[in-house]
C-alpha cells in the first residue's frame, strides 16, 4: 500500500476505537445506574436498544446521503457527534434531574455518529490499494476489539482506584479520541469504493438469495456479539457475585482480548483460511460458550465461557462483510450500509431481549424454583435465562453459513451472481 494511504488506515482504526467507546462505555456503568439511580434491567436494556436502534436509523440515512456529501464530510460529522455524545454521557446526568432522559440523550447523540461511522469505515478500507481485502477488513475490525479492551480495563481500574462516585469524569477522558480524529479525517487522502455510475442498484442486491443470507448472517453476528459483551459485566457482578474489578477484567476485557486476537490472527493468516468454514466452526463454539455461561455452577468457568465467546464471534461481523463484498464487488456504500443496518438490528434486539426476559422471568414460578434448587438468587436466575435466549443467534448464524455454502457450491462464479 502506498505510504500516503497508511494515514487513512490509521484514521479508520481510530474510528473503530471510537465506535468501541460508543458501544461499551455505558454498559460498564450499568451496576452504578442500577444501584445509584434505580434503573431496572429492562431500562438498562432499553439504553442498549436505543443505541443500536438509533444507529440503524443513522445507517439508513447514510445509505442515502453519504455518496452525496462525500466520505470526508461524513467522517468528520460522525466524529463530531461521537465526541458530543460521549462527553454528554458524563455531563448530562449531573445537570439534568431525569437521569434516564439524560442518559438517553447522550446515547442518542453518540449513536448517530456511530451509525455513520460503521457505514463508511469498511468501504473506506475496502477502497484502499491492497490485495488482501478480507485480511485488511478483519484487521480493521480488530481495532474495535482493542478499543473495547482498553475501554473496559482503563474504565474499570479508574472506578476501582477513584471510586464509583467519580464515574462521570471518565466519559470526558474518552471523548478526546473522537475529538482528535475529527482533525485527522480532515486531512487524510480518500478513494472511491466504486467509480461513479458503476454501483450495483439496491434492487439488484435484493433479487439475490445470497444477499438475504448475508443479511441473516449480519443480524446473527450483531446479536451473538453484543448480547454477551453488553451483559457480561453486570452478569459477573450480580449473576456470579464477583467483585466489579474481577468481573470486568475476566469478563468483558478478556472477551475483547479473545475477539481482537481472533480478528488479528485472521488479518495475518486470512488468505490461507477458508472463511466460510471458519464461520461455521465459530458458530458452534459460540453456542457452546453461551451454554457454559448459563449452566456452569462454577463462577470462574462461566466467566471463562464469556471470555471465549469473544473468540467465537471474532470473525462473524468482518467475515460477513468480506464474504458479501467478494460476492458483490459493485455493491458500494449501499451494500455496506444495509449490512450494517442488519448488524445493528441484531445488536439492539439481542441485548434488549436479554434484559426483557431477565426482568420478566423473575416473576415465573418455574424460574423461582430453578433458582432456589441451584442455590442462586432470583436476579441471577433471571439473568441466566435472559442469556440463554441469546443462544438462538449463533444457531441462526450456523444455519445461514451452511445455506451460503450450499448456494456457493451451486454457483458457477461470483460474477454471475453480481
Amino acid at each position: 500500500m502506498p505510504g500516503k494511504y497508511k494515514q487513512t488506515m490509521y484514521a479508520c482504526y481510530l474510528g473503530h476505537i471510537t465506535q468501541a467507546i460508543n458501544n461499551n462505555l455505558a454498559p460498564l456503568f450499568f451496576v452504578i445506574f442500577h444501584e445509584q439511580f434505580g434503573l431496572s434491567f429492562e431500562m438498562l436494556g432499553r439504553l442498549v436498544l436505543l443505541n443500536f436502534g438509533t444507529q440503524i436509523l443513522a445507517d439508513i440515512l447514510s445509505v442515502k446521503y453519504v455518496d452525496r456529501i462525500g466520505y470526508r464530510a461524513a467522517a468528520v460529522l460522525a466524529h463530531v457527534l461521537c465526541f458530543a455524545g460521549i462527553l454528554s454521557l458524563g455531563i448530562l446526568p449531573v445537570v439534568m434531574p431525569n437521569t434516564m432522559l439524560a442518559l438517553s440523550l447522550a446515547v442518542f447523540i453518540s449513536a448517530c455518529g456511530g451509525g455513520i461511522t460503521e457505514v463508511i469505515l469498511s468501504p473506506m478500507v475496502e477502497s484502499l490499494p491492497t490485495t488482501a481485502k478480507a485480511a485488511s477488513m478483519s484487521l480493521l475490525h480488530a481495532f474495535y476489539c482493542w478499543g473495547q479492551m482498553a475501554v473496559v480495563v482503563l474504565t474499570t481500574v479508574a472506578v476501582w482506584v477513584f471510586g464509583a462516585d467519580i464515574w462521570y469524569y471518565i466519559p470526558v477522558f474518552w471523548a478526546l479520541i473522537p475529538l482528535y480524529n475529527i482533525f485527522k479525517f480532515m486531512r487524510v487522502p480518500l478513494l472511491p469504493l466504486v467509480p461513479d455510475g458503476e454501483e450495483m442498484p439496491i434492487s439488484q442486491l435484493f433479487r439475490s438469495g445470497a444477499f438475504f443470507i448475508a443479511l441473516l448472517l449480519m443480524l446473527s453476528a450483531g446479536a451473538s456479539e453484543l448480547t454477551m459483551s453488553q451483559w457480561s459485566s453486570l452478569f459477573a457482578e450480580i449473576g456470579l457475585r464477583v467483585p466489579k474489578l474481577v468481573g470486568d477484567l475476566v469478563g468483558p476485557a478478556l472477551f475483547a482480548l479473545f475477539m481482537g486476537a481472533g480478528r488479528t490472527i485472521y488479518g495475518v493468516l486470512g488468505e490461507r483460511l477458508n472463511l466460510q468454514k471458519a464461520l461455521g466452526y465459530s458458530s458452534l463454539l459460540c453456542v457452546a460458550c453461551y451454554a457454559v455461561v448459563v449452566f456452569s455452577p462454577v463462577p470462574f468457568i462461566s466467566l471463562l465461557g464469556a471470555a471465549l465467546c469473544g473468540l467465537s464471534v471474532s470473525l462473524m461481523w468482518p467475515g460477513t462483510f468480506s464474504l458479501t463484498s467478494a460476492r458483490f464487488p459493485r455493491g458500494g456504500t449501499a451494500m455496506f450500509g444495509i449490512l450494517a443496518i442488519f448488524g445493528d438490528l441484531g445488536g439492539s434486539v439481542g441485548p434488549w431481549l436479554t434484559g426483557f426476559i431477565s426482568d420478566l422471568s423473575q416473576s415465573s414460578a418455574v424460574v423461582q424454583r430453578w433458582s432456589q434448587a441451584r442455590g442462586i438468587g432470583l436476579e441471577q436466575g433471571g439473568l441466566r435465562l435472559g442469556l440463554l435466549v441469546g443462544i438462538v443467534f449463533p444457531v441462526l448464524m450456523l444455519i445461514g453459513v451452511n445455506a451460503l455454502q450450499k448456494k456457493s457450491a451451486g454457483s458457477t462464479s461470483i460474477s454471475t451472481e453480481s
